[in-house]
């Protein structure tokens, strides 16, 4: 746990989320199976507050987002957040849609990298969440759909209009907001939406072997890795060079850059240590 402790504790216990810490890997499962995944409006609160939280965790390497049951994550649960909407005025919806934004915000700005286990439906809110995820792992049976213009509402939602085009690119981004169509994973995997795609059984193996090799492996680096890739996005040349430069330098100060250089010394396998 960092040093720079407040006076509020880390939660031991999320009532709409399921968690888990295990060998460095935080597992967040999205736990309404019965709804695939659907979100209420407690379960956006505490997936915002969790990833704040989450990266002061002693011994968090890395963060796993996956569902249970045949959903990743469908979305709002249509019952329980869209007519209540309907009777909101427009400051409590601007309220509302705010604290979507957040989700997405502290999962880019959280500097554990997350790997979304994409085990089924991600459509809506879903589909974006697993989109703010730095790798995707898709069992064969997922799918994404962002699902905004076919209930009426702007295809740009949470960041979607910002983070698609940087993943699949302006012309196919465009396509996948516009029409709101259901993705599968072959054609997700072959845009560049899905970093990965295993039969259905092996889906929980990748993740853990994925989750695994960043948590064994020089998390200090990694984590520094993923947040120049958020950071960089909207940089010049010059400022994302002097970026790499000053981290670099900190970096080759850092014990797993020693543990690196004695490893190689000796002829053996390095220990990270993520320090």
């Amino acid at each position: 746990m960092t040093g720079f402790q407040g006076t509020t504790r880390l939660t031991d216990r999320w009532e709409h989320l399921s968690v888990a810490v295990a060998d460095g890997v935080v597992t967040i499962t999205f736990n309404r199976p019965d709804k695939l995944g659907a979100l209420t409006f407690a379960a956006y609160a505490d997936l915002r507050d969790l990833l704040g939280e989450v990266s002061r965790r002693e011994g968090a390497r890395v963060i796993v987002v996956t569902g249970s049951g045949r959903g990743f994550c469908s979305g709002g649960d249509v019952e329980e957040i869209i007519g209540a909407l309907r009777g909101m005025e427009v400051a409590q919806l601007l309220e509302f849609t705010r604290m979507t934004g957040s989700v997405v915000r502290a999962m880019r700005e959280c500097p554990l990298p997350i790997i979304a286990g994409v085990n089924g439906v991600a459509a809506g809110a879903g589909a974006v969440i697993a989109l703010a995820a730095d790798v995707r792992l898709l069992a064969r049976s997922a799918s994404f759909a962002f699902l905004f213009t076919r209930v009426g509402l702007s295809g740009a939602d949470m960041g979607s209009a910002y983070l698609l085009p940087r993943i699949v690119g302006l012309g196919r981004a465009t396509e996948l907001l516009i029409f709101g169509e259901r993705v599968d994973a072959e054609r997700a995997e072959a845009i560049g939406l899905a970093s990965g795609v295993v039969d259905d059984a092996q889906l929980g193996g990748a993740v853990r072997e994925a989750a695994m090799r960043i948590a064994q492996g020089p998390a200090l680096a990694m984590s520094a890795t993923k947040s120049l890739l958020t950071r960089e996005l909207d940089m010049d040349l010059g400022g994302a060079l002097e970026m790499d430069a000053m981290t670099q330098a900190l970096l080759m100060r850092s014990r797993d850059h020693d543990e690196f250089y004695r490893a190689w010394s000796e002829g053996r396998s390095p220990q990270w240590s993520g320090r």
